[in-house]
């Protein structure tokens, strides 16, 4: 699972930043550099999002008195650590059911939460994490592609009905990024960091509501929807090149295992 929801919060005058996720001691890392960073109190929050809807009621709890400014749904999760056909899913049952949770629930049932006081408010921003795989269907990554079009389709549409309202609901696609759930890939021209890209797509805030995050991931999308259309990308003689790439990735990664165990032995 890749990184998770934060919200910024404004109670007796004080900034706080609130990282919400299922790891306490990445939660409590966070916590403390952004305390020693930016001299800013924060409060955390544990929630495991693939769980599914019996988090909610304990999120709203803590989130009791809090006037929340700014929501960032971050939180992602694919269902296999590389590219498989659907039937190829391990533990199809719980991974299915985990991905819909994590990626498409979390976001709409955390909007439910703080998007009232918003508009109550008449001010806020809710920025929700896409993917440049809602741009167009991907086969081999048939769910996670299908729930990211999800968000971008849920924040678009939450935008139109609340900007009028001063709420600004931001969608951000992003291609590459070297996360966890990237197995933090090589940075480089065409692949970001995570604090790199998180710089870039803040720029955009109030600019844009829908935005690839950086002229990088702007330019690949472009390039991809001239020489990688919807018509190839769904063609049998593609999907067949995937499948075997796919193949030769799982067997290098399965050596590499294999020599590190060795080694370690």
């Amino acid at each position: 699972m890749d990184s998770g929801q934060w919200s910024q919060g404004r109670r007796q005058g004080l900034d706080k930043p609130m990282p919400l996720s299922r790891s306490q001691v990445k939660l409590r890392r966070v916590s403390d550099e952004i305390e020693s960073r930016f001299k800013r109190q924060t409060r955390i929050i544990q929630a495991d999002f693939s769980e599914g809807a019996s988090i909610y009621p304990a999120i709203a709890e803590q989130l009791k008195g809090l006037e929340i400014g700014i929501l960032v749904n971050n939180v992602g999760m694919n269902y296999a650590g590389m590219l498989v056909n659907f039937l190829d899913v391990p533990d199809p049952e719980k991974k299915i059911t985990e991905v819909v949770n994590c990626n498409i629930l979390s976001v709409t049932q955390m909007s439910r939460l703080i998007l009232p006081q918003m508009v109550e408010r008449g001010k806020g921003l809710i920025i929700n994490i896409s993917s440049e795989a809602s741009s167009q269907p991907q086969p081999m990554l048939t769910l996670y592609s299908a729930t990211k079009i999800c968000v971008t389709y849920f924040s678009r549409s939450l935008n139109a009905e609340y900007q009028g309202r001063g709420v600004t609901v931001q969608c951000v696609t992003p291609f590459m990024v070297s996360t966890n759930m990237t197995h933090n890939i090589k940075v480089n021209t065409l692949v970001k960091s995570a604090a790199s890209f998180a710089r870039d797509a803040l720029n955009t805030v109030g600019y844009s509501s829908f935005t690839s995050g950086c002229i990088s991931h702007a330019l690949q999308h472009n390039a991809m929807a001239i020489f990688f259309p919807a018509w190839l990308r769904l063609s049998p003689f593609c999907v067949r090149r995937i499948e075997r790439f796919s193949k030769e990735v799982r067997q290098l990664i399965e050596e590499r295992m294999a020599q590190c165990q060795k080694k370690q032995e």
